[in-house]
């Protein structure tokens, strides 16, 4: 009995360590991919300020960008950037990644709203995106100012990225980010908790002898 009590914690213990192993064979890793080309397109900077706005706006860029019918290859590529550079920051899950400049992840996070902000001033030059774009441009600049973020500014700020060059985070740095820390601590062991149970309601049950 009692070794069936341990199980499920000696399996989140388990799981917690294998995730972070792999966290830790890419924490010499650089942030950004290595050999990028830098043949892609080139994507102006974001200051940290415009993030904050930009992220409450990102769904609505992207739908809208999304729907998009008269596009140009440029268009596309940098949308797909932005798109994988998302995924790569983990969907803007990790507490932080747009607001502290000491998150592991605010670099990436710097990268995907960067491209984000480009495809959005790029619908402004599209006839059916032009009027939701441009509501959209003055919602953020209305924020920007209401929310004195027009002068805030980090040491990505003046960070511009190309189409070529993936960001990643930087995973050496979570464990001395508490709040990054913490979410994947949980993560790990909520993935832990998940295959105990799925094992312990798949495993089928022993018939009893007569």
């Amino acid at each position: 009995m009692k070794n069936d009590k341990a199980r499920p914690l000696l399996l989140t213990a388990f799981s917690a360590a294998a995730f972070f192993c792999v966290v830790a064979g890419s924490a010499f890793a650089h942030s950004r991919v290595d050999g990028g080309s830098h043949a892609g397109l080139n994507i102006p900077q974001i200051s940290h300020g415009e993030m904050a706005v930009i992220s409450d706006y990102r769904g609505r860029i992207i739908d809208l960008a999304s729907r998009a019918v008269e596009t140009n290859e440029p268009f596309r590529r940098v949308l797909n950037y932005a798109e994988i550079q998302y995924s790569y920051c983990l969907w803007g899950r990790m507490p932080g990644s747009v607001t502290d400049e000491a998150s592991p992840f605010n670099e990436c996070a710097h990268a995907y709203l960067a491209a984000t902000k480009a495809v959005l001033l790029s619908m402004r030059e599209m006839p059916r995106e032009a009027a939701t774009a441009g509501e959209i441009i003055s919602a953020v600049d209305a924020d920007m100012v209401r929310r004195g973020l027009a002068l805030i500014t980090c040491r990505f700020s003046g960070e511009a990225f190309n189409t070529a060059d993936i960001v990643k985070p930087r995973w050496g740095g979570i464990p001395f980010h508490a709040a990054s820390m913490a979410s994947l601590t949980g993560l790990a062991s909520l993935f832990g908790l998940g295959v105990f149970a799925l094992r312990r309601f798949s495993r089928p049950k022993a018939q009893s002898s007569e």
